[in-house]
């Protein structure tokens, strides 16, 4: 094959998948080599479907095996998703026959990147995946390229526009969540089942694949602990910001001296925090090198456009003859990390409690609170309009997290709550 001319084959015809032939199409010489790319085959689950962009000189697969085998692609881009099926199917078939491939399936790289990681090097070939992690801002290269040098002790973000577009419109128009998911479905911001976004499995799909970026171990979705925004209520948002906090969707991979942490769980960010100033769909991650200290990114997580450039430059690293591992280190090498025990983890927390308006409320639980040895750093006591209750708001001192738990539970017996207490983290970025 002539390095001159790059045959693209590209599966998965949806916002990025036209995105990318758009970009193609009018920018042919795109690499820094010079090199023509160019689009000679494509497959999707629907031929007929109405699109935005022009394939009627494009070969057209029904299989998208039968397009990543084909004689015709020199180089597979697959934009299906999912981490089974024609996408994995498709993926393992490329890479076989010694094909690079680029992906931006967070999915399929999160449950099965070591096992395609070690296929790609023994045939030399190369396997990426920049847009499968905040579109097209190069959070990937930051950690497979700039940080070699260096050793990343945490990474921690906001990785899902959806829940951010959610938490930023409920706190700006004092609207619930099922109204607002309602209107980023509308958006399009949200699918019609939108559990992948809200329940945070896309957020964890995301940070697992960084964690193994970060800390040179398999990516190990199975040991990330995930919870999404799906509980968040108005009254938390409020009450959040009344004692200097925004409450947003934060994933991170945190190395400790008993292993590490990957979490994606709704937190506060205090008011004068980066994150917490990075509204609607927007992502942003920050990486904490023990060498270069802390470094902020922050830019679009999706889109066609944003996300199209993102598969464009590692197809531009492709035709450039950029090898490198998979990860940070070479596939067989590659462990499951060690997750930090539930008896090791320490953090901070806002518990939030519903009671009822008799003396005495306040006296039992800084009772309980005090047996069970976690100490109240900030108190709030403030009628809410329509609570039916009185809520009251406090937030620990840095404790274990199960004994925040313990004390969590105990708090839960007293006869005087109406409610089950809420706990929310609050972030240590």
């Amino acid at each position: 094959m002539s390095n001159a001319n790059w045959r693209i084959g590209v599966a998965g015809l949806g916002t990025v998948g036209s995105g990318l032939i758009d970009l193609v199409t009018a920018r042919p010489r795109f690499s820094p080599t010079g090199d023509t790319c160019v689009v000679s085959g494509v497959s999707a689950r629907s031929r007929g479907a109405r699109r935005s962009v022009d394939m009627s000189g494009l070969a057209w697969f029904d299989n998208p095996v039968d397009l990543a085998r084909s004689p015709e692609t020199d180089v597979f881009v697959e934009l299906i998703g999912g981490a089974e099926g024609p996408a994995r199917e498709a993926v393992e078939a490329a890479l076989r026959l010694g094909k690079p491939v680029v992906t931006a399936n967070k999915a399929l790289i999160a449950a099965h990147g070591q096992e395609l990681a070690a296929l790609a090097e023994a045939q030399g070939t190369p396997l990426l995946f920049e847009a499968a992690v905040m579109g097209g801002t190069p959070a990937v290269k930051m950690l497979r390229e700039a940080m070699v040098g260096d050793e990343v002790e945490a990474v921690a973000g906001i990785l899902n526009g959806t829940c951010n577009y959610i938490l930023t419109q409920m706190e700006a128009s004092g609207r619930s969540f099922a109204e607002v998911l309602a209107e980023a479905q509308a958006l399009g911001y949200a699918e019609a089942d939108p559990t992948m976004d809200v329940g945070g499995f896309d957020a964890g799909h995301k940070i697992t694949i960084l964690a193994a970026l970060a800390f040179g171990c398999a990516p190990t979705l199975v040991a990330a602990e995930i919870e999404g925004v799906d509980t968040i209520e108005l009254l938390d948002i409020r009450l959040a910001k009344d004692l200097g906090y925004r409450i947003k969707l934060v994933a991170s991979a945190v190395r400790t001296g008993s292993g590490i942490s990957v979490r994606v769980h709704p937190a506060l960010t205090p008011l004068d925090h980066p994150l917490a100033r990075v509204d609607g769909v927007l992502n942003a991650l920050f990486i904490h090198g023990r060498k270069i200290g802390r470094i902020f990114i922050q830019g679009a997580g999706a889109g066609a456009g944003p996300t199209a450039a993102a598969v464009a430059a590692d197809i531009a690293d492709v035709m450039a003859g950029a090898r490198r591992p998979v990860f940070q280190a070479p596939a067989g090498s590659l462990k499951a990390f060690t997750p930090v025990s539930a008896a090791d983890a320490i953090g901070r927390a806002y518990v939030r409690l519903l009671v009822r308006d008799e003396p005495g409320v306040i006296a039992s639980i800084s009772e309980v609170l005090a047996e069970a040895g976690v100490s109240i750093d900030s108190f709030l006591q403030k009628p809410v309009e329509g609570a039916g209750g009185v809520p009251i708001v406090l937030t620990t001192h840095v404790a274990p997290e199960a004994t925040i738990a313990r004390a969590v539970a105990a708090m839960a017996a007293l006869p005087v709550l109406l409610t089950p207490p809420r706990v929310i983290r609050i972030a240590g970025v």
